[in-house]
């Protein structure tokens, strides 16, 4: 008799341990797919200040020459202090940009050249 009760506790300990690593493996496919939240770079908004903005509402793709004829003005601070984008963007051939990441990916290399 005792041998049975033996038995089934440790099947009874079995099955609980299967449920939870069941009940984990749910969770972690639930976090799966959940969206990735947006990666939070404060400091890029904050080194090309309004011109983020501008890079956001900018029709993709683009080009190098498009983005000084519409930002050339607008300034941001660079190793050297404040230049326009005109000025960055200069030593570059006209490239294309299919989106404003790609922009900011571009500025910031040139900004933080030297």
């Amino acid at each position: 008799m005792m041998a049975d009760d033996k038995r089934g506790r440790d099947k009874k300990a079995d099955d609980e341990e299967r449920r939870q690593r069941e009940r984990e493996l749910e969770e972690a496919r639930d976090r799966a797919n959940e969206p990735e939240p947006e990666p939070v770079d404060d400091e890029t908004g904050e080194e090309l200040g309004d011109l983020d903005e501008a890079i956001e509402n900018q029709d993709y793709p683009t080009t190098t020459d498009e983005l000084i004829e519409a930002h050339g003005d607008r300034e941001v601070e660079t190793q050297e202090g404040w230049k326009s984008i005109d000025e960055v963007l200069a030593p570059i051939d006209n490239e294309r940009y299919d989106s404003a990441d790609d922009v900011r990916n571009r500025i910031q290399g040139l900004i933080h050249r030297g």
